[in-house]
């Protein structure tokens, strides 16, 4: 990805608008009494169109601005948002698998990695909050979540930075040769 200022006021307008989508609707709508997150979708998605750098300042900032709007401990998303936006980079540096499921698999898998990070700090950092099975069925149910939300969320992110992609090739049609006097 070619960083340009125009591309990185994109990134922070992307990142902008989901926390308010996260904030203002997501958290609003329950399914099976869990609400999704499309935070570390987005995270992820800008990790696998950025690489491991841009996914982790990316996620590091709309962690710390989710924080800063809350009024949480300053740090526990951003720590966790980093950590899955770097991984998802670096999975776009280093594995050679491209396919249509990847950006939702890969929104899933890291999406429950970040849930099992944010309670462990949690647990970590002394919160007394009874610990049951219910917690580990919404960690499951927000990374199904999170497959659904990876297809939309990685095409939205795609369409926003097609001007800095460096991987995204042309499409050219190809033109029919024509005989004369056929």
């Amino acid at each position: 990805m070619i960083l340009t200022p125009k591309i990185v006021a994109r990134i922070a307008a992307l990142g902008f608008a989901g926390v308010l989508l996260q904030l203002s609707f997501f958290s609003q709508v329950e399914l099976l009494h869990v609400s999704p997150d499309l935070l570390p979708a987005l995270v992820v998605c800008l990790g696998l169109l950025g690489g491991s750098l841009t996914g982790a300042v990316s996620g590091f900032s709309i962690g710390l601005f989710v924080d800063c709007l809350l009024v949480e401990s300053l740090g526990i998303s951003s720590l966790v948002l980093m950590g899955t936006g770097y991984l998802a980079g670096l999975f776009r540096e280093r594995a050679d698998f491209h396919g249509s499921l990847v950006p939702a698999l890969l929104c899933m898998g890291l999406t429950l990695l970040a849930e099992l990070g944010y309670a462990a700090i949690q647990l970590l950092l002394g919160v007394d909050a009874p610990v049951s099975t219910l917690i580990v069925r919404d960690m499951l149910l927000k990374s199904a979540y999170a497959f659904f939300l990876g297809w939309p969320t990685y095409l939205v992110v795609r369409r926003v930075l097609r001007p800095a992609l460096v991987d995204v090739p042309r499409v050219q049609r190809q033109r029919q040769p024509t005989v004369l006097g056929a």
